[in-house]
């Protein structure tokens, strides 16, 4: 449906390191690192790739979870790379928002560059979306009035001023011709707070994740205008164009991935790299994945590497574009 990247590592490299008898073995002590308190987005990754891989037999014993909060992920990267950057049995949580937190130099001395990210395992989309009784009825409606009034239209988001969903919004009002930076913002604790304040009447516009709101535009309590993905997507928003088809260059892709320490081996690396585009392909996987209300979306290896990167130079010329 969406892209599907899988790019394993085989460089002769690789294998030439992978032919000593202790390199490149299944981790002893498997273990997924969460930057964040448990039941969150970092939890929710890491618990996609725990049971997956466990399911699908590709791991024989069960992969511990752990937690580390603080900086939305801050604290586990400097963790990793100061403390268990050659650990080869440790994957940690990480999404599109780690590569935003980057761009905007959020992860302290460090770079994108001080780890190895190993890969994206699916995706949420970001969406517009307006409540059910709104009068826009399309993207470009809502880009229009925007556009003639800008200080009449309030947006929502489930985070502070720079956030993922602050920066959705500022595509928006970059799309009208406005200041980003002079945008009406309300920073709310999460898409539940967007969703109570658009069916409240109290803000004009949301900006948020396909998976939460996909269920109140198919009940007919808010109206999704537009996903930022590259394609459709399927289910319930399986009618609402992309921001693209109505003539928006706009794509917000929310990935869901991993990265290990700058130092684990090249044979470490590998047989995670190997293990995730082998775990793909399973009916376990997919029905994990299904599960959390993500996407398909699969990088692995180098192409997930060289996404990352990508990711956090576009987001720093948004962030520069936006006035952050």
């Amino acid at each position: 449906m969406t892209r599907t990247f899988v790019k394993t590592l085989l460089a002769a490299g690789f294998m030439a390191a992978a032919a000593s008898p202790a390199a490149g073995a299944e981790p002893s002590k498997p273990e997924c690192l969460a930057g964040a308190k448990p039941g969150g987005g970092f939890d929710l990754t890491c618990r996609l790739a725990a049971n997956a891989l466990l399911e699908a037999k590709i791991i024989g014993k069960p992969m511990a979870v752990t937690y580390m909060e603080g900086g939305v992920g801050a604290v586990a990267y400097n963790h990793v790379i100061g403390k268990r950057g050659t650990d080869g049995n440790l994957i940690t949580a990480a999404s599109s928002g780690s590569a935003l937190l980057l761009a905007q130099g959020k992860f302290g001395q460090y770079d994108e560059t001080a780890v190895r990210w190993l890969g994206a395992l699916g995706a949420d989309y970001g969406v517009l979306v307006v409540a059910a009784d709104s009068p826009y009825k399309s993207l470009g409606e809502l880009i229009a009035a925007y556009k003639a009034s800008p200080t009449d239209f309030s947006v929502a988001g489930g985070g502070a001023v720079g956030s993922q969903d602050w920066m959705k919004g500022s595509l928006l009002a970059k799309a009208a011709g406005q200041e980003p930076k002079e945008m009406r913002y309300v920073a709310l604790e999460g898409g539940g707070a967007v969703l109570t304040a658009l069916e409240g009447g109290h803000v004009k516009v949301g900006a948020g994740d396909a998976a939460e709101m996909s269920k109140h535009h198919a009940a007919g309590k808010v109206r999704v205008l537009a996903v930022m993905a590259p394609e459709r997507l399927p289910g319930e928003l399986a009618e609402v164009p992309t921001a693209k088809e109505q003539g928006v260059d706009i794509e917000w892709p929310v990935w869901r991935g991993y990265y290990v320490g700058k130092d684990v081996s090249d044979a470490d690396y590998k047989w995670w790299a190997d293990a995730f585009a082998k775990l793909v392909a399973t009916p376990e996987f997919v029905k994990e994945r299904e599960a959390r209300g993500l996407y398909e979306y699969t990088q692995v290896g180098e192409a997930f590497d060289q996404q990352v990167k990508a990711d956090v130079a576009r987001f720093k010329i948004i962030a520069k574009e936006a006035g952050m």
